[in-house]
């Protein structure tokens, strides 16, 4: 439930940390954007797609810091007091749940995608993992807006299944498919996976803060800590990870590509680990 009111070092708090989220998933869309010719043509819709879910939340953050910043105000001079709801407006968590069901997506598609897979085998993965996803978001947004803890929990379990589905996706019948991606290329995408579970896991962890018996204002400013600390590493963090993967491999495909954009020492090394592979 949304607090009536914040003290002043929580609403700071959520201020600043919304504002760090807007800059971090604008950038590094920006950033994406910019590295598209830093890769093979085969690479980059993986890179589109990274920058594309970066665009998205940023976007939407920008509506939830908007609508955050309209529906608490202070009285205090200089707006430096407790900040209580506006009567007649209210914070908008919706707007996470759209992003979220427009970006989670696509973050599978995002890791599908650079990994070049034969069409089969990726609308075989994909076919699972998109509609797993979307649901998982549905059930979730009907537990957050439930104005008591046993629905809440009733569909936190129920949101908890396609997660665990796609974890076997990611974790057992991608693994099949990862046997002719170089050496470097499937730690690295190992470490990806790893870093999908630890972030989506802050999901669930937040999302029960009130089931816990941690309410009111410091759970709802918990929850949205979470929330967006979560955003910048499973959006931000992943497309730059995206972003390695796709140089990777474009180096280990192409040696012509891998020496201009490479030093002529570091060029020699990737051709030699490559063989060795």
């Amino acid at each position: 439930m949304i607090p009536d009111s914040l003290s002043q070092f929580q609403f700071d708090t959520i201020y600043n940390v919304f504002s760090l989220v807007i800059a971090s998933q604008l950038f590094t869309s920006i950033f994406l954007i910019i590295c598209l010719p830093r890769v093979l043509p085969r690479y980059r819709q993986a890179l589109t797609v990274a920058a594309v879910v970066c665009g998205i939340a940023a976007y939407h953050y920008f509506r939830i810091f908007t609508s955050f910043t309209e529906a608490f105000v202070t009285e205090a001079v200089g707006g430096r007091g407790d900040y209580v709801q506006v009567a007649g407006a209210s914070f908008n968590e919706g707007y996470r749940y759209v992003d979220w069901l427009l970006t989670v997506p696509l973050l599978l598609l995002e890791l599908v995608a650079v990994l070049a897979l034969a069409r089969k085998v990726q609308a075989s993965l994909l076919s699972r993992l998109v509609p797993a996803a979307a649901l998982m978001i549905a059930l979730g947004y009907v537990g957050e807006v439930a104005s008591d803890n046993l629905t809440r929990g009733i569909f936190g379990l129920l949101s908890s299944l396609p997660f665990a589905y796609i974890l076997y996706v990611l974790f057992v019948e991608l693994t099949r498919s990862l046997k002719r991606q170089p050496e470097s290329v499937r730690k690295t995408i190992s470490l990806l996976r790893l870093l999908l579970l630890a972030t989506w896991g802050v999901y669930p962890i937040a999302y029960l803060l009130p089931g816990l018996g941690i309410d009111g204002s410091d759970a709802w400013v918990g929850l949205q800590l979470g929330y967006s600390i979560a955003d910048i590493l499973a959006k931000c963090l992943y497309g730059l990870i995206i972003y390695r993967i796709a140089r990777m491999k474009s180096f280990a495909d192409d040696d012509g590509f891998a020496a201009t954009e490479l030093s002529v020492e570091d060029a020699t090394n990737l051709k030699r680990s490559t063989v060795e592979i």
